[in-house]
């Protein structure tokens, strides 16, 4: 086998992230995996299986702090694994301090840079040893707002059979601006400028996925005017995302509330993506947890 004809993936983030169920999910896709590898054996690993005549195809290695002083040699690894010449893809796991730290307590474990103390303190330095390795990604999760199985059918979707070489999967996400913008997004569209349904009587309780919000959204000559510059925009950017390699890309739509205007823009793209015959997801963060406050949308 090739080198270049073997699937390897390096799953990587933050203790608490959910490393672990992406192993699993990749498992379940027919990967072989491997947890808590020293990245000074990715090689040897690789090469293993490069040689094992077609009985592993697709590989999946977990690597983080468990490694210990091996871990600080794993950026240095991942570029040998690049210049050897195989399909390497770095999936990162991240979260919210919050979530981590909820995350912790209700494990009731200790964090591995902070045996002694604060469990935040630990995060955060263990944030500032990964940022390195996050900005290498080649796909970011962001697992706050995600159960275990959610986590693992995402991995399953950007990672399974119908996820093929050289195809890039997109995920869309609305959000409200009011509770943070996604910590995966690639790209972020701020929709707040575009008329507001929240504040019409009879669309105040909906979403931007029924008809009557998006007809109010794209009703007027301004909104259709950025949908035809953005959605133009996408159709130039994304092609060369993939001629750089890039497996998956999340675009973050944001709004005050992400109930009605970004949920619509979502959509939008989302079909028109679809139509192009990439690999979509829509997904609606925000989208009902205030529909009966009186916060503006």
């Amino acid at each position: 086998m090739d080198n270049s004809e073997l699937e390897l993936i390096v799953i990587t983030g933050l203790s608490g992230a959910g490393r672990t169920q992406a192993m699993q999910s990749l498992e379940d896709q027919g990967f072989f995996c491997v947890d808590n590898l020293p990245p000074t054996f990715l090689v040897k690993f690789a090469d293993l299986c490069a040689q094992s005549r077609g009985k592993v195809s697709k590989a999946a290695i977990v690597c983080d702090l468990r490694g210990g002083e091996f871990f600080s040699s794993l950026s240095e690894a991942l570029s040998n694994l690049e210049k050897e010449g195989f399909h390497l893809q770095v999936l990162f796991l991240d979260a919210s301090d919050e979530t981590l730290i909820r995350r912790y307590k209700e494990s009731r474990r200790r964090h591995p840079l902070s045996p002694q103390g604060r469990v935040l303190d630990g995060i955060q330095a263990e944030r500032q040893q990964l940022e390195d390795l996050r900005i290498r990604a080649d796909t970011i999760i962001d697992t706050s707002d995600l159960s275990s199985q959610q986590l693992r059918s995402q991995v399953a979707e950007l990672f399974g059979k119908t996820q093929g070489l050289g195809q890039m999967a997109v995920s869309v996400i609305s959000f409200g601006f009011k509770y943070g913008i996604p910590l995966d997004a690639d790209l972020v569209m701020d929709v707040r400028f575009l008329p507001n349904p929240f504040y019409i009587q009879t669309l105040r309780p909906l979403t931007g996925e029924h008809t009557l919000v998006q007809d109010y959204v794209f009703g007027n000559t301004m909104a259709q005017e950025f949908m035809e510059k953005y959605l133009a925009l996408l159709e130039f950017i994304l092609p060369n995302y993939v001629k750089e390699g890039k497996t998956h890309l999340v675009i973050g739509i944001g709004c005050t509330g992400g109930q009605h205007r970004s949920v619509a823009i979502a959509e939008r793209v989302g079909q028109f993506l679809t139509e192009r015959q990439y690999a979509i997801s829509v997904k609606h963060r925000d989208a009902a947890k205030n529909q009966k406050g009186g916060t503006a949308r």
